[in-house]
Protein backbone atom coordinates (compact mmCIF):
# COMPACT_ATOMS: atom_id res chain seq x y z
CA UNK A 1 0.00 0.00 0.00
CA UNK A 2 2.81 2.38 0.89
CA UNK A 3 4.63 1.63 -2.35
CA UNK A 4 1.61 2.59 -4.44
CA UNK A 5 1.23 5.85 -2.56
CA UNK A 6 4.90 6.78 -3.10
CA UNK A 7 4.68 5.98 -6.81
CA UNK A 8 1.60 8.14 -7.21
CA UNK A 9 3.28 11.01 -5.35
CA UNK A 10 6.35 10.84 -7.61
CA UNK A 11 4.15 10.89 -10.70
CA UNK A 12 2.27 13.97 -9.51
CA UNK A 13 5.50 15.80 -8.69
CA UNK A 14 6.94 15.02 -12.12
CA UNK A 15 3.80 16.36 -13.77
CA UNK A 16 4.10 19.63 -11.90
CA UNK A 17 7.79 20.03 -12.72
CA UNK A 18 7.36 19.50 -16.45
CA UNK A 19 4.13 21.44 -16.95
CA UNK A 20 4.44 24.68 -18.90
CA UNK A 21 2.22 27.69 -18.27
CA UNK A 22 0.89 29.47 -21.33
CA UNK A 23 1.91 33.11 -21.84
CA UNK A 24 -0.94 35.58 -22.38
CA UNK A 25 -1.22 39.15 -23.58
CA UNK A 26 -4.13 41.48 -24.32
CA UNK A 27 -4.27 44.31 -26.85
CA UNK A 28 -6.97 46.99 -26.47
CA UNK A 29 -8.69 48.89 -29.28
CA UNK A 30 -10.55 52.17 -29.71
CA UNK A 31 -14.29 52.16 -30.33
CA UNK A 32 -15.28 50.72 -33.70
CA UNK A 33 -11.61 50.37 -34.75
CA UNK A 34 -9.29 47.51 -35.60
CA UNK A 35 -6.18 49.64 -36.16
CA UNK A 36 -3.80 49.05 -33.25
CA UNK A 37 -3.15 52.18 -31.13
CA UNK A 38 0.55 53.11 -30.98
CA UNK A 39 0.84 52.52 -27.24
CA UNK A 40 -0.74 49.08 -27.59
CA UNK A 41 1.55 48.23 -30.50
CA UNK A 42 4.58 49.10 -28.38
CA UNK A 43 3.32 46.81 -25.61
CA UNK A 44 2.73 44.04 -28.14
CA UNK A 45 6.22 44.35 -29.65
CA UNK A 46 7.72 44.10 -26.18
CA UNK A 47 5.70 40.92 -25.61
CA UNK A 48 6.89 39.50 -28.95
CA UNK A 49 10.52 40.29 -28.14
CA UNK A 50 10.20 38.24 -24.95
CA UNK A 51 9.22 35.19 -27.04
CA UNK A 52 12.63 35.01 -28.75
CA UNK A 53 14.03 32.45 -26.30
CA UNK A 54 10.86 30.34 -26.03
CA UNK A 55 10.27 27.15 -28.01
CA UNK A 56 6.68 27.83 -29.11
CA UNK A 57 4.19 25.07 -29.79
CA UNK A 58 1.23 27.23 -30.83
CA UNK A 59 -0.20 30.76 -30.77
CA UNK A 60 -3.92 31.51 -30.52
CA UNK A 61 -5.36 34.96 -31.30
CA UNK A 62 -8.96 35.80 -30.36
CA UNK A 63 -10.68 39.11 -31.08
CA UNK A 64 -13.55 40.62 -29.05
CA UNK A 65 -15.88 43.64 -29.09
CA UNK A 66 -18.00 45.45 -26.53
CA UNK A 67 -21.78 44.95 -26.37
CA UNK A 68 -22.66 47.97 -28.56
CA UNK A 69 -23.76 47.32 -32.15
CA UNK A 70 -25.26 44.44 -34.08
CA UNK A 71 -23.97 40.92 -33.46
CA UNK A 72 -23.10 40.37 -37.13
CA UNK A 73 -21.07 43.59 -37.25
CA UNK A 74 -19.25 42.81 -34.01
CA UNK A 75 -18.33 39.37 -35.27
CA UNK A 76 -16.66 40.88 -38.34
CA UNK A 77 -14.92 43.61 -36.33
CA UNK A 78 -13.57 41.13 -33.79
CA UNK A 79 -12.16 39.02 -36.65
CA UNK A 80 -10.52 42.11 -38.16
CA UNK A 81 -8.88 42.87 -34.82
CA UNK A 82 -7.53 39.31 -34.58
CA UNK A 83 -6.15 39.52 -38.13
CA UNK A 84 -4.47 42.85 -37.33
CA UNK A 85 -2.58 41.18 -34.51
CA UNK A 86 -1.64 38.25 -36.74
CA UNK A 87 -0.13 40.70 -39.23
CA UNK A 88 2.03 42.24 -36.50
CA UNK A 89 3.33 38.79 -35.58
CA UNK A 90 4.12 38.02 -39.21
CA UNK A 91 5.86 41.35 -39.76
CA UNK A 92 8.10 40.61 -36.79
CA UNK A 93 9.38 37.22 -37.92
CA UNK A 94 6.98 34.98 -36.02
CA UNK A 95 6.19 32.05 -38.30
CA UNK A 96 2.54 31.75 -39.36
CA UNK A 97 2.90 27.99 -38.97
CA UNK A 98 2.91 28.55 -35.20
CA UNK A 99 -0.41 30.44 -35.28
CA UNK A 100 -3.03 27.74 -34.84
CA UNK A 101 -6.10 29.91 -34.19
CA UNK A 102 -7.14 33.35 -35.44
CA UNK A 103 -10.79 33.96 -34.68
CA UNK A 104 -13.32 36.67 -33.92
CA UNK A 105 -15.56 35.92 -30.95
CA UNK A 106 -17.87 38.92 -31.29
CA UNK A 107 -19.10 40.88 -28.29
CA UNK A 108 -18.49 40.40 -24.58
CA UNK A 109 -21.50 41.04 -22.35
CA UNK A 110 -21.19 43.61 -19.57
CA UNK A 111 -21.95 41.12 -16.82
CA UNK A 112 -18.79 39.12 -17.54
CA UNK A 113 -16.52 41.84 -16.10
CA UNK A 114 -16.89 42.84 -12.46
CA UNK A 115 -16.76 46.62 -12.73
CA UNK A 116 -19.32 49.38 -12.06
CA UNK A 117 -18.05 51.90 -14.63
CA UNK A 118 -19.73 50.84 -17.90
CA UNK A 119 -17.40 52.95 -20.07
CA UNK A 120 -14.37 51.24 -18.53
CA UNK A 121 -15.96 47.81 -18.96
CA UNK A 122 -16.54 48.40 -22.66
CA UNK A 123 -12.98 49.64 -23.06
CA UNK A 124 -11.65 46.43 -21.51
CA UNK A 125 -13.87 44.33 -23.77
CA UNK A 126 -12.60 45.89 -27.03
CA UNK A 127 -9.56 43.65 -27.18
CA UNK A 128 -7.62 40.76 -28.62
CA UNK A 129 -6.42 37.95 -26.38
CA UNK A 130 -3.15 36.24 -27.32
CA UNK A 131 -2.26 32.84 -25.87
CA UNK A 132 1.23 31.45 -26.48
CA UNK A 133 1.68 27.80 -25.58
CA UNK A 134 5.31 26.68 -25.10
CA UNK A 135 6.40 23.22 -26.12
CA UNK A 136 6.71 20.82 -23.18
CA UNK A 137 10.32 20.12 -22.20
CA UNK A 138 11.76 16.90 -23.51
CA UNK A 139 12.23 14.14 -20.96
CA UNK A 140 15.60 12.56 -21.52
CA UNK A 141 15.63 8.80 -21.64
CA UNK A 142 18.62 6.76 -20.56
CA UNK A 143 19.70 4.66 -23.53
CA UNK A 144 22.57 2.43 -24.37
CA UNK A 145 25.55 4.52 -25.44
CA UNK A 146 26.39 4.40 -29.11
CA UNK A 147 29.12 6.07 -31.11
CA UNK A 148 27.50 8.54 -33.52
CA UNK A 149 29.42 10.60 -36.03
CA UNK A 150 28.20 14.21 -36.01
CA UNK A 151 28.88 16.07 -39.29
CA UNK A 152 30.91 19.21 -38.74
CA UNK A 153 29.50 22.50 -39.94
CA UNK A 154 31.38 24.26 -42.70
CA UNK A 155 34.29 26.34 -41.45
CA UNK A 156 33.58 29.65 -43.22
CA UNK A 157 37.04 31.18 -42.65
CA UNK A 158 38.65 28.08 -44.18
CA UNK A 159 36.32 28.26 -47.20
CA UNK A 160 37.24 31.92 -47.70
CA UNK A 161 40.93 31.04 -47.62
CA UNK A 162 40.46 28.46 -50.37
CA UNK A 163 39.86 28.70 -54.09
CA UNK A 164 36.89 30.91 -54.98
CA UNK A 165 35.21 31.87 -58.22
CA UNK A 166 32.68 34.47 -59.31
CA UNK A 167 29.15 33.43 -58.32
CA UNK A 168 30.14 31.38 -55.29
CA UNK A 169 27.62 31.86 -52.46
CA UNK A 170 28.77 31.37 -48.89
CA UNK A 171 26.07 31.17 -46.21
CA UNK A 172 27.14 32.38 -42.78
CA UNK A 173 25.52 29.45 -40.98
CA UNK A 174 26.71 30.38 -37.50
CA UNK A 175 25.90 34.09 -37.73
CA UNK A 176 22.43 34.26 -36.17
CA UNK A 177 20.25 37.29 -35.52
CA UNK A 178 17.78 38.05 -32.77
CA UNK A 179 14.16 38.04 -33.94
CA UNK A 180 13.23 41.49 -35.27
CA UNK A 181 16.72 43.02 -34.98
CA UNK A 182 19.75 43.58 -37.20
CA UNK A 183 22.27 42.90 -34.44
CA UNK A 184 23.80 39.44 -34.25
CA UNK A 185 23.44 37.11 -31.27
CA UNK A 186 26.29 37.29 -28.73
CA UNK A 187 27.40 33.73 -29.50
CA UNK A 188 27.99 34.72 -33.16
CA UNK A 189 30.47 37.53 -32.49
CA UNK A 190 33.60 35.38 -32.31
CA UNK A 191 32.79 33.64 -35.60
CA UNK A 192 32.08 36.94 -37.37
CA UNK A 193 35.38 38.34 -36.15
CA UNK A 194 37.29 35.36 -37.58
CA UNK A 195 35.51 35.82 -40.94
CA UNK A 196 36.43 39.51 -40.97
CA UNK A 197 40.09 38.70 -40.27
CA UNK A 198 40.22 36.45 -43.34
CA UNK A 199 38.48 39.00 -45.58
CA UNK A 200 40.98 41.67 -44.58
CA UNK A 201 43.75 39.41 -45.91
CA UNK A 202 41.86 38.29 -49.05
CA UNK A 203 42.22 41.57 -50.94
CA UNK A 204 41.71 39.76 -54.26
CA UNK A 205 37.96 39.11 -53.79
CA UNK A 206 34.97 41.42 -54.09
CA UNK A 207 31.56 40.39 -52.80
CA UNK A 208 27.93 41.32 -52.10
CA UNK A 209 26.50 40.84 -48.62
CA UNK A 210 22.91 39.58 -48.84
CA UNK A 211 20.52 39.90 -45.89
CA UNK A 212 17.44 37.74 -45.27
CA UNK A 213 14.46 37.53 -42.91
CA UNK A 214 12.07 34.77 -41.93
CA UNK A 215 8.33 34.34 -41.57
CA UNK A 216 6.96 37.41 -43.38
CA UNK A 217 3.95 37.48 -45.71
CA UNK A 218 4.26 37.61 -49.51
CA UNK A 219 8.06 38.04 -49.47
CA UNK A 220 7.71 41.43 -47.81
CA UNK A 221 10.53 42.62 -45.64
CA UNK A 222 10.19 42.49 -41.86
CA UNK A 223 10.10 45.49 -39.54
CA UNK A 224 13.32 46.48 -37.79
CA UNK A 225 12.14 46.96 -34.20
CA UNK A 226 14.95 49.42 -33.48
CA UNK A 227 14.17 51.84 -36.33
CA UNK A 228 10.51 50.83 -36.99
CA UNK A 229 11.34 50.64 -40.72
CA UNK A 230 10.32 47.72 -42.93
CA UNK A 231 13.85 47.01 -44.16
CA UNK A 232 15.19 44.40 -41.76
CA UNK A 233 16.92 42.26 -44.41
CA UNK A 234 18.77 45.32 -45.70
CA UNK A 235 19.59 46.40 -42.13
CA UNK A 236 21.14 43.00 -41.42
CA UNK A 237 23.29 43.14 -44.54
CA UNK A 238 24.34 46.71 -43.69
CA UNK A 239 25.24 45.68 -40.12
CA UNK A 240 27.67 43.06 -41.46
CA UNK A 241 28.98 45.55 -44.05
CA UNK A 242 29.72 48.14 -41.36
CA UNK A 243 31.31 45.52 -39.13
CA UNK A 244 33.67 44.37 -41.89
CA UNK A 245 34.54 47.97 -42.75
CA UNK A 246 35.33 48.71 -39.11
CA UNK A 247 37.61 45.67 -39.01
CA UNK A 248 39.56 46.91 -42.04
CA UNK A 249 37.87 45.44 -45.13
CA UNK A 250 37.98 48.01 -47.97
CA UNK A 251 34.46 49.33 -48.67
CA UNK A 252 35.22 49.33 -52.40
CA UNK A 253 35.28 45.54 -52.28
CA UNK A 254 31.83 45.25 -50.74
CA UNK A 255 28.20 46.11 -51.33
CA UNK A 256 25.13 45.14 -49.30
CA UNK A 257 21.64 44.12 -50.38
CA UNK A 258 18.39 43.10 -48.65
CA UNK A 259 16.54 40.15 -50.22
CA UNK A 260 13.54 40.14 -47.87
CA UNK A 261 12.11 36.61 -47.63
CA UNK A 262 12.55 35.61 -51.24
CA UNK A 263 14.84 32.67 -50.53
CA UNK A 264 13.83 30.70 -47.41
CA UNK A 265 15.95 27.66 -46.62
CA UNK A 266 12.96 25.55 -45.59
CA UNK A 267 14.20 24.48 -42.17
CA UNK A 268 14.23 26.12 -38.75
CA UNK A 269 13.11 29.77 -39.16
CA UNK A 270 16.12 31.00 -37.16
CA UNK A 271 18.39 30.01 -40.06
CA UNK A 272 16.41 32.27 -42.41
CA UNK A 273 17.41 35.22 -40.22
CA UNK A 274 20.76 35.14 -41.94
CA UNK A 275 23.36 36.77 -44.16
CA UNK A 276 25.45 35.31 -46.93
CA UNK A 277 28.02 36.65 -49.37
CA UNK A 278 28.20 36.19 -53.12
CA UNK A 279 31.61 36.52 -54.79
CA UNK A 280 31.45 39.15 -57.57
CA UNK A 281 35.13 39.38 -58.56
CA UNK A 282 38.28 37.36 -58.03
CA UNK A 283 41.59 38.99 -58.93
CA UNK A 284 44.58 37.21 -60.34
Amino acid sequence: MKKRFVLLLITLCATRVFSQTALTHEVYFDTDKYDIPSTEESRLLLFISNLADIDIESISIFGFCDDVGADSYNLILSKQRANAIKTIFSNNEISEELISNVDGKGKILLRIVEEKNIVKIRGLNRKVEIIVKPKPPKIEEVKEEKTVEIPLKKDIPEILKGELKVGDKIVFENILFKTGYSQIMPESKKTLESIADVLVQRKDIYFTIQGHVCCTQNSRDAVDRKTKLRNLSEARAEFIYNYFAKKGVDKKRMRHLGLRRKFPLGGDPKFDRRVEIVITYVGK
